[in-house]
């Protein structure tokens, strides 16, 4: 199974860690990251706060997936963007992992596939990763000084 991770990734915490591990777990046939151009990610969030460089992004996800690659999976990263992008049109892709936050989305992207010609993509939930205060790890709660990458909270 091919299968496709998508997000801004940045700053990079364990949350985005579990969504790799999720796709290089199930991505015997390859995994796409997706990775929000600098453009999408400014679009795309729900409050406005910095953003490391798309650059930044690749080389952190690219050291985040090696640490976490028991598989030794192929990894092919790529620029999104627009939102369902790669997810609604690229015929390869079987799956596509999720967060609970965005599993409603996959409703939408498989209407476009089905509009497309496509096959529908089966869901992969990846849980969320929680900080030692119970609330799940952000990145919006990392860059606010509320917890670390690993969701250590700070004092």
């Amino acid at each position: 199974m091919r299968v496709a991770v998508a997000g801004t990734f940045g700053p990079l915490h364990d949350g985005h860690r579990a969504l790799f591990e999720h796709a290089l777990r199930f991505g015997d046939d390859g995994v796409v990251v997706a990775l929000t151009s600098d453009e999408l990610a400014v679009d795309t969030r729900h409050e406005p706060r910095p953003i490391p460089s798309f650059d930044d992004r690749v080389d952190g996800a690219a050291d985040a997936i090696v640490d976490v690659d028991e598989w030794d999976r192929e990894v092919e990263i790529r620029e999104l963007e627009t939102e369902h992008g790669i997810a609604t049109d690229d015929p390869s892709i079987d799956a596509l992992v999720v967060s609970p936050e965005t599993a409603p989305e996959l409703e939408a992207i498989n209407d476009e596939r089905r509009e497309r010609g496509l096959e529908p993509l089966s869901g992969i939930v990846a849980p969320y990763v929680r900080a030692d205060d119970g609330e799940r790890i952000s990145s919006t709660r990392i860059i606010e000084g509320e917890i670390d990458e690993h969701g250590r909270v700070l004092e």
